[in-house]
């Protein structure tokens, strides 16, 4: 199934599952005891993202190519950092550049996990069970607040509001038969920016859902984003940022594709 939050013309919200004649049509249910579809259409008017995550895990240098470029020692065990949950943001949502950043601001596609059910200390041969779907994420990074101005946390630099998009919509794990094979690509204005497979991650998605909930509860709809591939903008020469106007996309084989464009206004600005 696939599911998604999203707006009418009337601005009223609901969450949508995909039929199989490719309409939109109301769910009831919720993630824990799962959905069911209604008679009830829906053209979508505004994508939000797929589900409202009480927590965003990242993980941070998964992908050793990407280590390479960012020059940081390869991990022995998952680098975990957090987004803040308002920065959430939708397909075609607009990503804002702070007013409080110089240019700095970069892209970092990426698959996302999003868990189903309550759990904790989960083992690696149970993690696909805790597992509502998966969706697709960009993990928007201001470097300069990233690596000088967070106080050697990631944190800051990666949660402003806007800063963290997902969508357009969850592919129930049913329907995805192997996360850990998957192409994903970056693109910037209509260029690839970044080419990989989630095959090359150094930590799988089962070692990622159980190294997450060691002694930790993951509650229903925690998003785990699981690292970027090379290509980032912030180590290349020139450096890539992004940029007033620029269009941002990041598509993952068998969930699908989602954009977003970029504005000068901060969070001030809304």
């Amino acid at each position: 199934m696939k599911i998604a939050r999203v707006t009418d013309e009337n601005r009223q919200q609901s969450t949508v599952g995909l039929t199989e004649n490719g309409e939109w049509v109301v769910l009831t249910g919720d993630l824990t005891d799962g959905f069911k579809f209604t008679d009830k259409v829906v053209i979508p008017h505004r994508w939000l993202s797929p589900v409202n995550p009480p927590a965003i895990l990242c993980i941070g240098l998964n992908y050793a190519k990407h280590i390479l470029e960012s020059n940081f020692p390869a991990p022995k065990e998952p680098v975990i950092f957090m987004k803040n949950p308002a920065a959430v943001n939708g397909h075609d949502g607009t990503i804002r550049i702070p007013k409080v950043c110089d240019d700095e601001v970069d892209f970092e596609g990426e698959l996302a996990i999003v868990i189903g059910k309550t759990c904790r200390d989960v083992s690696k041969e149970d993690a696909y069970s805790v597992v509502l779907g998966y969706t697709v994420a960009n993990d928007i990074s201001a470097r300069i607040w990233q690596l000088q101005r967070g106080g050697s946390q990631w944190v800051r630099g990666k949660s402003f509001d806007t800063f963290a998009p997902l969508g357009p919509y969850i592919v129930t794990s049913d329907e995805l038969e192997n996360p850990n094979r998957l192409a994903i690509r970056t693109i910037l204005n209509g260029e690839t920016v970044q080419d990989s497979n989630t095959a090359d991650m150094i930590f799988d998605v089962p070692t990622l859902i159980s190294f997450c909930s060691q002694d930790t509860t993951l509650l229903p709809g925690t998003v785990i984003m699981t690292g970027t591939p090379e290509g980032i903008g912030w180590t290349r020469n020139p450096r890539l940022t992004l940029k007033q106007d620029d269009e941002i996309s990041v598509d993952v084989q068998g969930i699908g594709l989602l954009r977003n464009g970029i504005s000068g206004m901060s969070s001030k600005d809304l």
